[in-house]
């Protein structure tokens, strides 16, 4: 079976993120002021070939942990399609 899965990684929320900080402040200088404490992250999307859901979430969090996030920094979402 072939799954669609999206990864969600986003800075801990005890984090301050730079980016989303830098975006904040350019809302307030082009005048849109009913925005606020904007965080970035990475939105990834891949497909999975695995025989059931539970062995392609078990494939994926392996990635996630290995490979495409950092634990001390950032936490991450799985949503599977089928």
């Amino acid at each position: 079976m072939k799954f669609n899965v999206c990864i969600n990684i986003m800075p801990l929320k005890a984090l301050l993120d730079p980016q989303g900080k830098a975006v904040t402040s350019s809302m307030k200088n082009i005048n849109i002021n009913n925005i606020d404490n904007v965080r970035i992250g990475k939105h990834i999307t891949l497909e999975v070939e695995a025989k059931d859901e539970k062995e392609a979430k078990a494939s994926v969090e392996k990635a996630c942990k290995e490979l495409l996030y950092n634990p001390i920094m950032e936490s991450f979402e799985i949503q599977i399609e089928k």
